[in-house]
């Protein structure tokens, strides 16, 4: 009768001991085991076929073979799938189950997720948001390994992970100037004051990207809406309406974009003949679609799952004391070139 392979035989396949096997596969290799031999292990793991008793181990070290990931609209939200790929991609590296919890935003189902999660003995969680915010970690969870994915943890206890939102602001105002423009124009999708980190740091890229090629900051182009397509809509009236209109828009997300291109088409303006649009987001229903096709900025959710993951499974998501500065890691976001951006029209 066949027998299941033995951590044993995946060591002697491996030519490592079985304590280094079992540093890996447990996820606590660290810095006493190379990052080429825990690959080595867990590839050799995986050929011959290597499953581990989770029950077991569950009742010996008190923590599950699985990650937990608690987000409030993972089910709904239009990235949500790149977002989980990543984390489940991770997971599976270390031949670990993603347990997937969606809350909607209410508080009375996240509560359940975690006293769920904690009942299965899960101790690694994936704590994400919908849009990037600073967000309050439950109190049960800070006495596990967690990291805040697309979102803030505004104490710095523990490791978030989101995109840079400054330098994408900064490329996108940039394409824009290599493309000739020298009035462009703003559409936020928050006030400053509302301290959303989107919105922060977006603007500031423009800021930068302006200083960048010597062009002054003009706040008379820059406006505040509330991320949606009637904003956007209402917004570029104005702009256009302004005895010098700019000649080129950026949108701080794509809903926003989509509204400035109606108000465009309305005033018997051509994207990019009469005015170059960038967007943010690259929301893959609606981007690519639009007619001319929207160049935007992509975030890099995948990417993010998957390294919110990684610091879980590395054991490199250690907490640190309130205030000793916030450990964050920023991916940076890519810049989607489609059909909305051209040089300026001449005014000669």
């Amino acid at each position: 009768m066949s027998t299941s392979p033995t951590m044993w035989d995946v060591a002697h396949a491996a030519g490592v001991s079985q304590a280094t096997v079992s540093l890996v596969l447990r996820g606590q290799g660290g810095t006493r085991v190379s990052a080429q031999t825990a690959q080595r292990v867990r590839d050799t793991a995986k050929a011959i076929g290597y499953r581990g008793n989770a029950t077991a181990r569950a009742l010996r070290d008190g923590v599950a073979e699985m990650v937990g990931f608690i987000g409030d609209q993972v089910a709904s939200a239009p990235f949500a799938g790149r977002i989980v790929e990543g984390a489940q991609d991770r997971a599976w590296q270390d031949d670990q189950l993603l347990l997937v919890a969606n809350t909607g935003g209410s508080d009375e189902i996240e509560r359940a997720a975690v006293a769920q999660m904690l009942s299965h003995q899960v101790r690694r969680v994936v704590y994400a948001s919908m849009y990037n915010r600073p967000v309050d970690v439950p109190a049960e969870l800070r006495e596990i390994e967690i990291v805040v994915l697309n979102a803030i943890d505004p104490t710095g206890e523990v490791w978030s992970v989101s995109p840079d939102e400054v330098a994408g602001g900064r490329d996108a105002v940039t394409h824009l100037v290599e493309h000739g423009h020298r009035r462009i124009a703003m559409i936020n999708i928050e006030t400053l004051e509302s301290g959303l980190p989107a919105a922060l740091g977006r603007h500031e890229g423009y800021r930068l990207a302006l200083a960048d090629a010597g062009i002054a900051y003009d706040e008379s182009v820059v406006r505040f809406g509330g991320g949606g397509t009637p904003h956007g809509y209402a917004l570029t009236h104005e702009l256009m309406a302004l005895p010098a209109p700019p000649t080129a828009i950026f949108c701080a997300n794509d809903r926003t974009a989509w509204g400035a291109y109606q108000a465009l088409a309305e005033l018997g303006l051509r994207v990019p003949e009469d005015v170059s649009v960038v967007g943010f987001d690259n929301q893959d229903v609606l981007a690519p679609f639009m007619r001319p096709a929207l160049t935007t900025m992509n975030l890099p959710f995948r990417e993010m799952g998957w390294t919110a993951t990684d610091l879980l499974l590395t054991g490199n998501a250690t907490r640190t004391p309130a205030n000793a500065g916030a450990r964050a890691v920023t991916l940076r976001c890519e810049l989607v070139v489609r059909e909305s951006v051209a040089e300026p029209r001449s005014t000669s």
